[in-house]
């Protein structure tokens, strides 16, 4: 068994998911492992990980939208608004969601479904860099 570690980090453009799959498998593909788990970690506390359907992007919207309904920015209760309105609402959403996501792979791919896809979900309304390690843990191939 073997473990291996790689960082990489993606610039976003503010709220909305940023699918990171194809992230992933460069990562896998890199690391010459074929059978084991996959796992990312997102080094933030105001965005999040998550596996959702890459098919059909109305699907994303709805669940931010949702989300957003849910804990809106400018809720007067908060108090931790430092960095802005969208401030505490952003830790709560990663709180509810998650800050990192395990996938098995076998001969080197990805078990993710026929639509699914990983993305790292933005909760802040400003542009950010957002670091993500990858620890990956399998065997390789033996022939």
């Amino acid at each position: 068994m073997e473990i291996q570690h790689t960082e990489f980090h993606i610039e976003t453009n503010g709220q909305g998911t940023y699918e990171i799959s194809d992230r992933a498998r460069n990562a896998l593909k890199s690391s010459g492992l074929e059978n084991g788990i996959l796992n990312v970690f997102c080094r933030h506390t105001s965005c999040s990980l998550v596996l959702m359907e890459n098919a059909d992007p109305s699907a994303r919207r709805d669940l931010e939208n949702y989300l957003n309904r849910l804990v809106p920015d400018n809720d007067p209760h908060f108090t931790h608004t430092y960095e802005g309105p969208d401030d505490m609402p952003s830790h709560i959403k990663t709180a509810l969601t998650r800050s990192s996501e395990s996938i098995p792979f076998v001969n080197g791919d990805l078990l993710l479904g026929t639509w699914q896809g990983l993305f790292l979900w933005e909760h802040r309304v400003q542009k950010h860099t957002r670091h993500l390690v990858v620890s990956i843990v399998g065997e390789q191939r033996l022939d």
